[in-house]
């Protein structure tokens, strides 16, 4: 199990030496002139010249990228060419809203898709199936700000007329926080609760019809253990490996979820970032993304092993 931790961390270090290597060259050599951005559109050529001095823009690439590097083993991420603080600062102040944000709304899609789907598949054509066919097509066909905006005038503006205050949109996570979440949790969750409940009742029906469930009810179990406790955890390994996936990307994506209720998140600091072309917070936002994707996906890794011990060989 060890050994199987240790190759799955080196493959997730080089995954992310490869994105920092792609990013840099895209973002610092091929998008253009960052002293531009810095020195404002009446810069002279001096100031320009300046500016690429003290960045080392004038030097050579292959140093420009060892000196990044360098950098970045020791955790500095560079200063942002906008508002001059650093760039590490300025995501840690919004990764923590969009960290809360996607594991809050993880929690309410993964268990609610898994027992939609359990009940969908152990109840086939039955009415419970079809209602859950329903909720499937029309979590998949409603974009995401659709979802946030009706939640948000239905949830806050029909139900505090009511007297019922449901959501808190102006004060920060410290006050009101449960007022302040539970919308934006509900409205991220139900669009992946759908494709959830549809994966887990498509590996559900798989699994139900395989040898070893007909033998487990031959010989007398109680039908709840034979689909939870035998059938479940071999329906799950599809589950856990696109539950991995979705975390991971989901840190850099609540893009609309987060404009729609007003959440200051990695979301907006992303669309921020490229409009006004701050190079060094979009090479941090990217790295920071790609950390979680690959610790998200060691987890999920060793989750999977203990479902299946054959993955522990690979």
């Amino acid at each position: 199990m060890i050994r199987f931790i240790v190759r799955r961390s080196l493959f997730g270090i080089v995954v992310l030496w490869l994105v920092s290597t792609v990013v840099f060259f895209l973002v610092f050599v091929a998008a253009g002139k960052p002293e531009r951005v810095i020195g404002g559109p009446r810069a002279t050529t001096e100031t320009l010249r300046l500016i690429r001095a003290n960045l080392g823009l004038d030097e050579p690439v292959i140093v420009q990228y060892g000196a990044f590097l360098g950098r970045l083993l020791g955790g500095d991420l560079g200063r942002s060419y906008i508002h001059g603080t650093p760039v590490t600062s300025m995501i840690a102040e919004r990764l923590g809203t969009t960290v809360v944000l996607v594991l809050g709304a993880s929690v309410l899609w993964l268990a609610g898709g898994v027992l939609t789907g359990v009940l969908s598949a152990t109840r086939a054509r039955s009415l419970v199936d079809r209602l859950a066919t329903l909720f499937v097509l029309a979590g998949l066909s409603m974009p995401a700000f659709v979802v946030a905006l009706l939640m948000l005038y239905v949830l806050f503006s029909k139900a505090g007329d009511a007297g019922i205050h449901l959501f808190e949109p102006g004060p920060p996570l410290q006050e009101n926080f449960w007022k302040r979440m539970t919308l934006p949790w509900f409205a991220l969750a139900f669009l992946l609760m759908a494709g959830y409940t549809r994966l887990t009742r498509g590996a559900m029906l798989d699994v139900l019809g395989e040898d070893y469930i007909r033998t487990a009810r031959s010989k007398g179990l109680p039908e709840r253990r034979v689909v939870y406790k035998h059938g479940l955890r071999a329906a799950l390994t599809p589950v856990v490996t696109q539950f991995g996936v979705d975390i991971g990307a989901l840190i850099g994506s609540t893009i609309v979820t987060e404009k729609v209720f007003g959440l200051q998140g990695i979301g907006q600091l992303v669309v921020q970032s490229i409009t006004v072309g701050d190079a060094p917070v979009i090479l941090g936002i990217v790295l920071a993304v790609a950390l979680c994707v690959v610790v998200a996906n060691l987890l999920v890794d060793i989750a999977y092993s203990f479902l299946d011990p054959r993955v522990r060989q690979f």
